[in-house]
């Protein structure tokens, strides 16, 4: 538990054999549950999770991939049905710091956000590190996300490492939401829709 919620992790896997099993060892002992789906990968990601000993972990396969958006449904049902309070999605490739967690889910936690969402803007080497080409691109889905969700105050509503309570995912159309890289684009725009604290 973190401070007395129950906290479940989702990782949506594709092909991801190489990095998984770090991102899941790599959790700490706070997370409750941790849902691992694997999006119909083609390379030995879900030998790499059937490997693991971690009590908390339940593996999901998809039979067909159905995107990171497809993924995450899957978990966020789970995570449902499981009655978490707070929900974080991770990915598998090891990109996202669990030690970030607690800057994550305080707002929700402590202060009664609904949802929070990582910024990678702050990090000046991984900036420096990003092709100027994507650098340009994120800018300008950056604006285009602000101008369709409202969230004008987000500094980069495109990163994937968000965490949400779950009143709030509860209210949320999963079976509408998008099943591909704009999910966390149409995740904010359908918050703003219920006025979320983001």
């Amino acid at each position: 538990m973190y401070k007395g919620r129950r906290l479940f992790v989702v990782i949506p896997a594709f092909n991801v054999a190489d990095h998984v099993a770090a991102v899941v060892n790599g959790l700490p002992a706070f997370v409750d549950e941790v849902i691992v789906v694997d999006d119909a990968s083609t390379d030995g990601t879900l030998v790499a999770l059937q490997r693991l000993d971690d009590s908390r972990v339940t593996v999901v396969r998809h039979p067909l991939n159905q995107g990171v958006g497809g993924a995450m449904v899957t978990g966020f049902r789970l995570a449902i049905d499981r009655k978490a309070d707070v929900v974080v999605k991770m990915d598998g490739d090891g990109q996202m710091d669990p030690a970030y967690l607690p800057a994550l889910l305080d707002p929700i936690v402590v202060d009664g956000y609904a949802y929070t969402k990582g910024n990678r803007f702050l990090d000046s080497e991984q900036l420096a590190s990003m092709p100027s080409l994507r650098l340009m691109g994120n800018f300008a889905l950056t604006f285009l996300t602000k101008f369709a969700s409202g969230y004008w105050h987000l500094f980069d509503p495109q990163n994937g490492f968000i965490a949400i309570e779950m009143s709030m995912l509860c209210k949320l159309p999963l079976d509408r939401l998008a099943r591909r890289y704009f999910f966390e684009n149409d995740m904010l725009v359908k918050l703003n829709v219920f006025k979320a604290r983001v």
